[in-house]
Formats: structure tokens, C-alpha cells, sequence
């Protein structure tokens, strides 16, 4: 009984199409969220894989920040969802990654995911599907937990719902502040998302939910 129980999920699971696949964590998918709309026909594949706009904007408002205070000499920043693959059936997409630049170019720059675990891993919100989670703070620990496994120095977590931040170091206590607090990113950089964001005229929604962020219109000020 097990095993037919077994082959209906793999048969279930090779439905899927690679594309609707967000990470992978030991050869089982996550997908992306609305992964059974696109399914279904009810949205596009180009819906689902998509930042939204507060998203995208805290992503390219902290991208902006950092290549002007990084050394770049030192270091090298990547963005829009770097595949990161540790070992075997595993990868994970990172918005945005610090990594020592000669480590990076020691490994070698290919067509492939990255192999070397970045120094600090920034992340906004998340795009995967949360269901078998039951909650975002359940995939964030997993993640989170993952990268330091694999080598990662620090995880920084930004989720615009409740303008909280998480901050996880591998053997240091983790905890979760509020967007107003200033985190310290790597070497003598800070970072407080919240007055960065007040100088790129930024002002988020209030009493929405995430879902109706991304739906309106003036997240952004004009």
C-alpha cells in the first residue's frame, strides 16, 4: 500500500513541469507559489516567478547600498535569485549574495549554479510555496538553517508584511528585530532598512495584506 501510495505522488510530482520548480532541497521541489494555477490555467508561468513590486524595489534599494559601501576589490555582489548548490539535488535561489571574490573566482565562472557558499545571503520575502510549511517563518528557518550548513556566514531576512527582520548567524544567537533597528552587514557596513528606504521616498501600504501589496498601484511614492 505504501509503495502505490509511493508512485501516485511520483507520477504527481513528474506532472510538474521543471519550470513551476522555485528550489530544491535534497531532491524534493518546492514550487512556486500559485505553482496549481499555472497548472490549472488560471495564471501564467511569468505570474508566479515574478518579484513583486515591494519586493523588487527593497531588493534593488539594498542592491544600490551596497555597491556603493562594498569594497569591491574585496567583494562581489549578486543578485536576481543566484542559484547557490551545495551538494547533490540541492539548490536554493538567493535574492541577493555577498561573496569573497577570490573564492568566487578560485571555483571558476561557469554556466552552473555557484558552489561557494557567499559570505552573507540578504533575503525579501520569499516566492515559494508555503503550504507543506504551514507558515512563512517555517521555510524561512529551514532555509536559513541550510545556507549556515552549507557555509553561508550570515542570513538577513526582510519580510514586508509585518516590517520585521530576522538575522541568523551560524553558533550566535538568531533573532528577529523590527525594520527600524540597524543590522550590521559585513566588516564595518550597517544597514537600517527603514531609513534607507525613507531616502528612496519609499512608504509602504497600511492595514493590507501581502497579497493586496503586490495588487495595487502606490506601494511607491511618486
Amino acid at each position: 500500500m505504501t509503495k502505490v501510495l509511493e508512485d501516485k505522488e511520483t507520477k504527481k510530482r513528474k506532472r510538474v513541469p521543471k519550470e513551476l520548480i522555485y528550489e530544491m532541497r535534497y531532491g524534493s521541489p518546492i514550487y512556486y507559489r500559485d505553482y496549481d494555477k499555472v497548472l490549472s490555467g488560471e495564471k501564467t508561468l511569468e505570474e508566479v516567478i515574478g518579484s513583486s513590486k515591494i519586493q523588487a524595489w527593497i531588493i534593488s534599494t539594498i542592491l544600490e547600498f551596497l555597491l556603493k559601501v562594498l569594497n569591491g576589490k574585496k567583494y562581489k555582489v549578486f543578485t536576481n535569485e543566484a542559484g547557490f548548490q551545495w551538494v547533490p539535488r540541492t539548490w536554493r535561489n538567493l535574492d541577493i549574495a555577498i561573496f569573497n571574490k577570490k573564492k568566487l573566482l578560485k571555483e571558476g565562472l561557469t554556466d552552473k549554479y555557484t558552489k561557494t557558499p557567499p559570505e552573507v545571503v540578504i533575503e525579501v520575502d520569499t516566492k515559494a510555496d508555503l503550504r507543506k510549511y504551514g507558515d512563512m517563518l517555517s521555510y524561512m528557518k529551514e532555509k536559513t538553517q541550510d545556507l549556515l550548513n552549507a557555509g553561508v556566514k550570515k542570513v538577513i531576512w526582510y519580510t514586508t508584511d509585518d516590517k520585521k527582520v530576522m538575522v541568523a548567524e551560524k553558533n550566535k544567537r538568531w533573532f528577529i528585530t523590527d525594520w527600524n533597528d540597524t543590522i550590521n552587514v559585513i566588516d564595518d557596513i550597517d544597514l537600517n532598512i527603514e531609513d534607507l528606504l525613507k531616502k528612496v521616498r519609499y512608504r509602504p501600504l497600511r492595514s493590507v495584506t501581502l497579497h493586496q501589496k503586490t495588487q495595487v498601484s502606490d506601494l511607491l511614492l511618486k
